[in-house]
């Protein structure tokens, strides 16, 4: 019995050695993003902008060593999610929880941060309710209604549309856009002429665009998914005649993304949308941080680049605050009213809501040097989500 006590003994010892030894050398980052299926470039372009970070501002932080943990999560599966940030915090003891393209997902493992007691920092997913999820979460990326209600708002008031007709995609992300851009939109003393909805896989957006253009509004509001359909809507508004010089095709940033303007051409010039980044923003930060990713990666950063650059920004200072300490407490008390440059402009995390603070650009597609870039004709400075209480 006392070789079997010392022998348990020693087993606890090691395990306690080992906690320890992980207490004061290393801080884990459990990553949580969908590296395979649909939203895979999305994965890719954050991990990028991640392992940039890491390059230039080094792998220690307050004597502690940064080590990142990856885990697929596949597209949209909240299961998977949540299983994903249970084992990492549970079988791999990770101190932070981080990623999340999708709202499905980000919900699913806010249950673990907040049962758990673990920091999370979502780097994209939009929906305002996100936050609300766990007291240890906070989010470097934007929320559609802070986008939509302030673009909205300065439409009705700074240009001559007072007259607009909304068509979104019939799923949550495109319900918000609806609703804000209506709300601003509203707010400023336009006029909302009609409204649809769209199916949101392979829409016949002929048929949509026909339906507007009879209604004869000054401008059309659209919130679609990228990748191809941006090019396909482009066509419909090109063969039922709408001109975005007469009639302002407006949306979210998604639409004038690179990819949807190579694959719309010349007919999305005009086209205004509402955006928190874009590779083509004009400031000395933006400039070093674009060269540095072509650099790296050979390819432009996108919104969801610069949402995980700023992530890793508010872990590497929060981390500095609490001089190593990773107890969520500490780390999100430290986020809350967190101030700083990002290559998107001046960044703030509201220490009410923990979520991002940040300006609204709006954008207007035109033709430079041969090439279709979005070019800033407003901001829109120190936007909140207006669904915060």
């Amino acid at each position: 019995m006392r070789i079997f006590t010392t022998a348990l003994c020693g087993v606890a010892a090691a395990a306690l050695l080992a906690v320890s030894a992980h207490a004061a050398g290393t801080v884990k980052i459990g990553l949580i993003l969908p590296y395979s299926g649909q939203f895979a470039d999305a994965a890719t372009q954050q991990d990028n902008a991640i392992k940039l970070f890491i390059k230039e501002n080094g792998d220690t932080v307050a004597g502690k060593k940064i080590e990142i943990i990856r885990k697929d999560v596949g597209g949209i599966n909240p299961p998977v999610a949540k299983r994903l940030a249970q084992e990492l915090v549970t079988r791999d003891k990770v101190d932070i929880l981080a990623g999340f393209v999708l709202t499905p997902n980000a919900m699913a493992a806010g249950d673990v941060s907040k049962a758990g007691k673990k920091f999370m920092v979502v780097m994209n997913a939009a929906t305002s309710i996100v936050t609300t999820k766990s007291p240890y979460m906070t989010r470097t990326s934007m929320t559609i209604p802070q986008l939509n209600t302030a673009f909205g708002k300065w439409v009705a008031t700074h240009t001559k549309v007072k007259k607009a007709y909304t068509m979104v995609s019939d799923y949550g992300p495109g319900h918000d856009a609806e609703q804000s851009f209506q709300k601003g939109f509203k707010e400023g003393g336009g006029t909302i002429v009609g409204s649809v909805r769209m199916a949101v896989a392979n829409p016949d957006f002929s048929a949509y665009v026909q339906k507007a253009k009879d209604l004869n509004p000054q401008g059309i509001f659209v919130f679609i998914p990228g990748g191809a359909q941006p090019g396909a809507l482009g066509k419909a508004f090109s063969e039922r005649g709408i001109d975005p010089k007469k009639t302002q095709v407006m949306g979210q940033m998604e639409v004038t993304d690179e990819h949807a303007l190579k694959s719309m051409g010349d007919t999305s010039i005009g086209f205004m949308t509402s955006a928190n980044y874009d590779y083509y923003l004009k400031n000395k930060r933006n400039e070093a941080f674009v060269k540095a990713y072509n650099a790296a990666y050979h390819r432009n950063p996108d919104f969801f680049s610069v949402g995980a650059w700023d992530g890793m920004h508010v872990i590497y200072a929060t981390l500095k605050k609490t001089k190593g300490n990773t107890d969520a407490a500490a780390l999100i008390k430290a986020a809350e009213g967190m101030k700083w440059q990002s290559p998107r402009g001046p960044m703030m995390i509201d220490p009410k809501t923990r979520d991002v603070v940040q300006n609204v650009y709006v954008r207007k597609v035109e033709k430079k040097g041969g090439k279709l870039v979005n070019v800033e004709i407003a901001k829109i400075p120190n936007v909140k989500d207006p669904l915060h209480k």
